[in-house]
This record gives structure tokens, C-alpha cells and sequence, in this order.
């Protein structure tokens, strides 16, 4: 019998490193990091004098959780969990269910150890004060966070406990991670995911949940909230979206274009939300231990136990099995393998975010039942099934955009402060800058408490770039007294590679929400070749998220007459699109800094070796395949002037002449002919004029939005003096 070989991740090892909390440079009260402690082995011994707190965010288990271990030292312990509108705003009503069903079980899991789940509502900095006043607590434990809504979370939990001091201490921050690799300093590791590879660091074993202390008495632990309940915390939410943008956010790209076919055809629009809606799915009824817990049923939820079921439901796909449940997950593991591996992510993305269950934990589990299957080997040559092979790339991939996030935080080697983002699950690179004053430093600001003032603009690169193609245009922009914002697209740069279908429709998805929920306001949109489509589409489709479009030099075509969308197609990965990507890699991989320096034909060396090596580097990253292989899929059809009929005099050409990659002087001319609202530059540049010649671009780009900007003011003032004529 033929077996199946899948390229395998390390494997597991029970060796464990003891690592010592380290004070680390904080303001007071003090911070401690720390993985797998010192004194997991001696958890049993003595106890620590002074109550702990364990707040609880993403890490919703008492499996493999270092926290535990730490706080098990502490003669009382109180376990917390905060119901925070700025940790779960982005959260939608399924998010919600996985979640409250999380909670309840990691409460009576707790009660199993002898404890309980504290659970409140409110700010959470203000409920942690409180508690650490109450039960005195002489420390505060909490996961290590590298979303930047999170972490500045935590900041301001440290800052009002700055305002609490014990006798001869303040109560201490104490972060901790759950480390996949025996890591001893994450500065030393290479950037480079072939690099990082050849250092074949073992895999780290998960812990199991330790005694706790008993129940703290006369504490008023809260009751666990309905759906309905949370539903009503969150309408209540300051970062609640205006209805006409919580409408556009739930509306798919493909929902859109759908509806303009029908209104071209003479039909009428539906408005009954995405055409991906579970409504128009049919319902089936729902097995009494399904996995799938929520009404809509899209994902695997739960509980820790439940969850480890399900996943040994998805290991074991090729056995067979009589269990109606387990039936049920392989059927949707089916419909979900969008592409090859897709399924695992698909299904069970929502928990692991939760932190149900931990990655190494997912790892071991996959690592043990490849074990039974081949006698307690492991093959060199990769994974016995395609199940154990998508479950362990998946969390080896993660952990790995993790380590770059983390890493990210404390590398001040970096050019610009970048903050990461999630989008489905999924960490997304960006930074922000906006203009102080004329005597002050750029300040980088968090985004969902802008305090700066002038135009946003979005900045948005081409395929294989990041946000730092920007390097030289950021700063510049901002002294115009703008605001500016630069995004690493999912599946480029340092941003996540997952294991999805890249289609344009994806990445300007992926735009929309990152305005929506990010920037806050619509936004003048700048992008350079494939990114340049992108906002074209957004712009089209969402008009009211844009204020002004600027192309450089843009993928895309403009037709002259053109009235019609394209019927949608099935995006799938094909052999030809398979092979392609492999043979692609290899190719520019070889050729990447010729190719390179080809789109630069004025000043070659701004082709240099810091932009060069990020895109080698990237190259090298799990999943970069998979993007290669949308370049096979990726549908231009839809032309530029079609998307953007509705920006009159709001669209701005600046293009490369020189650029290799496209013919730009034909492009001009069909523009020029046609297209007499379309404002166009044409520079003495290649395909990336922005980063070629910056500082033209720069000037260009700053004189444009503020003539958009002051047009309405010119058009109220036209208005006004009309008037006054009209008067006399």
C-alpha cells in the first residue's frame, strides 16, 4: 500500500527549560516575564504569602497554562475574567456564543481545581484595581499580547495599579507566554523561516493544570452573562459602528458585485445582506454532541475536552467511524478544504484565538497520533496523512508570525514602530504616523484614540512588497499635516501567510475592514501595481469609506464603454497553478534583485540591500506558496474606470513611464482620450515611482489632497457668493 508523505515540522520533546522571572525596564508598578517557570516541578512546595490575580483574555483553559503554575505558588488565587468592550468590539454574535461557552467551561474547570472564574463587566484596569484592593494581591498574571488594542490594555491595567501600594511594594505585572521552542533569547533567532528551520529547536511539552488554593470566602464571583446579556454590554459600546458602516463591514465584496449584475440586468437588488450568509445555507438539525455549538454552526466550539474531541475526530478522517459527531466534523472538514490543509484552520481557527486550546497542545496531539500510526516512529520525510500535516503546519505557522510580532516589540533596530492587528484571526502588519506640530517630533499613535488632526491617508503596496516600500513617503506626507497609515497585506511582508484562497476581492475585504475599524473615517487611498487594484475596488464598491484615490502605477485595465460586471468564478488551486507557484519561487528567488532593480531604471539603487533582503526573507516564510499560487487566480477583469465611474475628478494617475512591467505610455493615452476627469503625472520612473523618486511623489501626493480637501470649502464659498449675487 502506498503511503502518503507530507513535509513535516519539528517534533516534540519532554524536555522543559526553567526559566526565572526577570524584572524587565517598566514604569511602576513593576513587570515580570516569563514562559515555562522555575517552579512547575515544585508547585506542591511552599507557598508564597500574598493573594495572586490570573486575568484571563485569549487564554481561555487551565491545560497548558504557566500562569497557573505561578499563581498555585500564592496562598489564595482568584481567577478573572472581564467582559472589556475593547477587547471584544470586533467580536461578532458567533464570536460571542464560542466565547460564552468557553467561559462556562474554564469556570467549572476551575472549580475542578478547587477554584473558581470571577467574572465582571466594565474597564478592565478599574475592575483589577478594585480586586487587587480587595484580596490584596501581591501579584497580577495575564497572557503576553502582541495586538496592540491588547497590549495597550495592559498598559493601562499597569498604569492604575501604579496607584496601589502594599506596606513595602506595589502589586507586580507578571506576562507570560506559552513558548512553542525552547527559545533562550529571541533577539538571537534568524529572521529568515529556512534559517530558523535549520536550527531544529524541539518542540516544547504542554503542562497539565495544577492544584489550586480553595475558594476565597465572601468574594462575589458574578454570574456568567446570556448571549443576550452581552449583546445589550455591547450596544452600550463607544466603539459601537454607525449602522450605514456595520452594513458595509457585514456586506461581502462579491454580495456587492452580485446586486450590479442584477441592476444592469433590469432585476432588483437584494438587500438582505452577503450572499455568504448562513441564511441561505440549509439548515440541518443539530446532533446532540456536535462540535458545532453555535446556531450557526460554522465552527468548532466549546469547551477544552470538546475541542481535543474534535480534533481527534479530524486526525482520525481516513479511519471511519460510527459516531454521529465524529461523522458530522468529517463532513464538514469536506466542505471546508477549500484548498489542500485549508480545513483545519477554517474549523477550528476561532478557538485556538480564544486560547481554548494551546498550539503546543494542538502540536503534541498531532505528533502522538502520527506516533500510533507508524509504530512510535516519526519519518524524516514528512507526515503519514494530510490531516496530521495540516494541523501541525498550521500551528508551527502561527507560532512562527507570532515570534515575528513578538520579536517586532522589542527590536529597536526597526525603521518605523509597526503594531499588529488582527483581521479573521489573522495578525496584519501597519504602523501609523500623524503631524504633532511644526516643532515636534512624528508621534505614532494608537489608533482607536486619535488625537491628531489633517486628511487620512492609507498607503497600500504592490504584490510581494510591505509597508516599508513607504519608507521614504511616510514622514514626508505626514509634515503636510496629514495623517498616514501603511499596511503589510495579509499574505506579504511580515503579515500572516495563512492557508486560504487569495482572491482581489479578499485583499480589498482585508482595506475595508482595516479602515473601518482601524482608521475610523474614510480615507485618501494611495497604491502602488496590484495595490493599486485593490483600493480601485474598495473605492468601487464602498465609496463611502474613500475620499480620493491616487494609482501608482496600478494593475488594471481601462476600457473605454465598459457597463457590464463580469460573472463571478470559483477561485481553486489547479495543478498548473501549483506547479507554477513552485517554479516561481525558485525563479525569483535566483533572479529577485535584477528583477528588482529592472522596476527601478532611473535611480537603481534605491533597489537596495535593507528593501531586497525583507523581500528574500519573506520569500522564505510558511505559506508563501500559497500567495504565489494567486497570481495563477488573480482576476483584473473588472476595469479601473468601471470601479471608479463614481469618483469624478477624484482620481489621481501618477505613473512610471519607464516601468517595465506594464505599458504605461499606452495606458497614459487611452486615459488622456477617454478618461478627461482622471488627473494624471507622469514621472521619469519605473514601476515603483513612490520609492524611485520620493520625493516628487511625496509633493505630488500632498498637493493633491489638499486640493480635495479644500474643495468643498471652494464649492460652499461659490455657493455663498452666488447668493449674494442673486441677492443684489
Amino acid at each position: 500500500m502506498a503511503m502518503l508523505i507530507f513535509s513535516r515540522t519539528p517534533t516534540v520533546t519532554d524536555r522543559r527549560r526553567s526559566v526565572s522571572l526577570t524584572p524587565v525596564r517598566s514604569s511602576s508598578p513593576p513587570t515580570v516575564r516569563f514562559s515555562t517557570l522555575n517552579t512547575v516541578a515544585s508547585s506542591n512546595g511552599v507557598k508564597t504569602t500574598g493573594a495572586a490575580v490570573i486575568w484571563y483574555k485569549s487564554d481561555l483553559r487551565v491545560d497548558d497554562h504557566p500562569a497557573l503554575f505561578a499563581a498555585s505558588k500564592h496562598s489564595t488565587v482568584v481567577p478573572l475574567y472581564v467582559f472589556d468592550h475593547r477587547i471584544l468590539r470586533d467580536f461578532n454574535e458567533e464570536f460571542f456564543e464560542l466565547l460564552l461557552f468557553a467561559v462556562k467551561d474554564l469556570r467549572d474547570s476551575l472549580k475542578d481545581l478547587g477554584s473558581n472564574l470571577m467574572i465582571r463587566f466594565g474597564k478592565t484596569e478599574s475592575v483589577i484595581q478594585d480586586l487587587v484592593k480587595e484580596v490584596r494581591a501581591a501579584n497580577v498574571y495575564t497572557q503576553e499580547e502582541v495586538e496592540y488594542d491588547s497590549r495597550l490594555v495592559i498598559d493601562k491595567v499597569r498604569e492604575n495599579l501604579g496607584d496601589v501600594f502594599f506596606e513595602k511594594d506595589f502589586p507586580k505585572v507578571s506576562l507570560w507566554s506559552t513558548p512553542f521552542y525552547d527559545i533562550k533569547n529571541m533577539m538571537d533567532l534568524p529572521l529568515s523561516y529556512d534559517e530558523f528551520q535549520r536550527l531544529k529547536l524541539p518542540v516544547l511539552s504542554p503542562l497539565s493544570a495544577p492544584n489550586l488554593p480553595g475558594v476565597v470566602p465572601d468574594l462575589e464571583w458574578g454570574p456568567l452573562p446570556t448571549l443576550n446579556d452581552l449583546k445589550e454590554f455591547m450596544d452600550e459600546s463607544p466603539y459601537k459602528l454607525k449602522d450605514s458602516w456595520s452594513l458595509i463591514k457585514n456586506t461581502s465584496a462579491e454580495y456587492v458585485l452580485q446586486n450590479d449584475r442584477i441592476l444592469m440586468s433590469g432585476g432588483v437588488a437584494n438587500s438582505q445582506g452577503s450572499l455568504n450568509s448562513v441564511a441561505s445555507q440549509i439548515k440541518k438539525k443539530k446532533l446532540k454532541k456536535s462540535a458545532f455549538i453555535t446556531k450557526q454552526g460554522n465552527f468548532v466550539g466549546g469547551g477544552t475536552s470538546d475541542v481535543l474531541n474534535a480534533l481527534a475526530a479530524y486526525l482520525k478522517y481516513f479511519e471511519g467511524t460510527a459516531r454521529d459527531d465524529w461523522q458530522e466534523l468529517h463532513e464538514r472538514l469536506r466542505n471546508a478544504e477549500t484548498r489542500e490543509g485549508a480545513s483545519f484552520g477554517i474549523l477550528f481557527g476561532p478557538v485556538l484565538q480564544l486560547g481554548v486550546v494551546s498550539r503546543r497542545r494542538v502540536y503534541n496531539e498531532a505528533i502522538k497520533y502520527e506516533k500510533d500510526r507508524n509504530g512510535g516512529f516519526l519519518s524524516p520525510f514528512g507526515y503519514s496523512c494530510f490531516t496530521i500535516a495540516s494541523v501541525a503546519d498550521h500551528v508551527c505557522s502561527r507560532e512562527w508570525y507570532h515570534i515575528l510580532a513578538s520579536r517586532s516589540q522589542v527590536d529597536s533596530t526597526e525603521r518605523y514602530s509597526t503594531r499588529y492587528w488582527r483581521w479573521k484571526g489573522h495578525l496584519i502588519q501597519a504602523t501609523i504616523f500623524w503631524f504633532h506640530s511644526p516643532y515636534a517630533n512624528f508621534v505614532f499613535f494608537q489608533y482607536a484614540v486619535m488625537g491628531g488632526e489633517g486628511p487620512a491617508i492609507l498607503l497600500v503596496h504592490g504584490f510581494g512588497a510591505f509597508l516599508e516600500h513607504y519608507r521614504d513617503n511616510i514622514t514626508d506626507i505626514v509634515e503636510g499635516g496629514n495623517r498616514v497609515w501603511a499596511i503589510t497585506l495579509v499574505g506579504f511582508g511580515r503579515s500572516e501567510k495563512p492557508n486560504v484562497v487569495y482572491t482581489e476581492l479578499m485583499w480589498a475585504e482585508l482595506l475595508r475592514n482595516f479602515i473601518i475599524d482601524v482608521v475610523g473615517e474614510p480615507v485618501h487611498l494611495v497604491g502602488n501595481s496590484f495595490g493599486g487594484y485593490f483600493v480601485s475596488i474598495v473605492a468601487g464598491l464602498w465609496p463611502a469609506l474613500a475620499k480620493s484615490v491616487v494609482l501608482l502605477n496600478s494593475a488594471g485595465h481601462y476600457i473605454p464603454g465598459y457597463s457590464s460586471v463580469p460573472p463571478s468564478k470559483e477561485r481553486k488551486t489547479t495543478g498548473i497553478a501549483w506547479l507554477g507557484a513552485r517554479g516561481l519561487s525558485f525563479y525569483l528567488r535566483l533572479s529577485f534583485r535584477n528583477l528588482v532593480k529592472r522596476c527601478y531604471p532611473t535611480k537603481t539603487d534605491r533597489a537596495d540591500k535593507g528593501l531586497l533582503n525583507e523581500m528574500v526573507r519573506a520569500s522564505y516564510d510558511p505559506g508563501v506558496l500559497v500567495v504565489l499560487e494567486s497570481i495563477f487566480t488573480f482576476d483584473p477583469s473588472i476595469p479601473l474606470n468601471y470601479l471608479l465611474k463614481g469618483f469624478k475628478r477624484k482620481v489621481l494617475i501618477i505613473q512610471g513611464m519607464k516601468d517595465p512591467i506594464s505599458d504605461s505610455k499606452t495606458k497614459v493615452t487611452v486615459v488622456k482620450k477617454h478618461f478627461k476627469e482622471i488627473a494624471i503625472k507622469e514621472l521619469d520612473a519605473g514601476h515603483c515611482p513612490h520609492d524611485e523618486l520620493p520625493e516628487e511623489v511625496n509633493s505630488i501626493i500632498r498637493e493633491w489632497v489638499i486640493n480635495i480637501e479644500s474643495e468643498p470649502e471652494i464649492l460652499k464659498q461659490t455657493a455663498k457668493d452666488g447668493s449674494r449675487i442673486a441677492a443684489t
